[in-house]
């Protein structure tokens, strides 16, 4: 089973995500619900995801992140925030193309005390499945080397 968590909290309309530990697939299900949820909110003004603590984060993960940099982008016009201090977890979002999708920032943020952890939550396997499509869907638009990396996973995914 992961270590990971992701933590959450609004203070005055900014939304933080902290995510800690091992990020996978088994946290998704509670991070787009989160997702949805941030975005229904009337008093919305900035979005960071914080990454301090994050020892690895999976594709799917990262698909959802790129959704919410999407959606933040249409829906009010503001690009969010990624906080790393980890130079591979860095590496790793610039080779995604997160660059580009979001503002990288590499100081930590205050209120840690703020934060709760998102709920589990349990998800049907084609549920998850979709999620799984969603989410590398949106990495292969990012950039030319996320859709070759990607393109087998998601016709396999399509087929299934």
């Amino acid at each position: 089973m992961s270590s990971g968590r992701i933590q959450f909290a609004e203070q005055e309309g900014t939304f933080v995500l902290k995510f800690v530990g091992e990020i996978r697939l088994t946290l998704c299900s509670a991070l787009d619900a989160t997702i949805e949820q941030i975005f229904t909110a009337l008093n919305f003004s900035a979005i960071v995801i914080d990454l301090t603590e994050t020892r690895s984060i999976d594709s799917t993960t990262l698909g959802l992140l790129a959704k919410l940099s999407i959606l933040s982008r249409q829906k009010v016009g503001l690009l969010p925030t990624v906080v790393t201090t980890h130079p591979d977890i860095t590496r790793l979002l610039q080779s995604m193309g997160f660059d580009q999708v979001f503002n990288i920032v590499d100081r930590p943020l205050p209120c840690p005390e703020c934060l709760t952890d998102l709920p589990s939550q349990d998800q049907s396997e084609d549920v998850v499945r979709a999620k799984v499509l969603e989410a590398h869907r949106i990495l292969m638009g990012l950039n030319e080397s996320n859709r070759e990396a990607f393109h087998d996973l998601v016709n396999a995914l399509e087929r299934s």
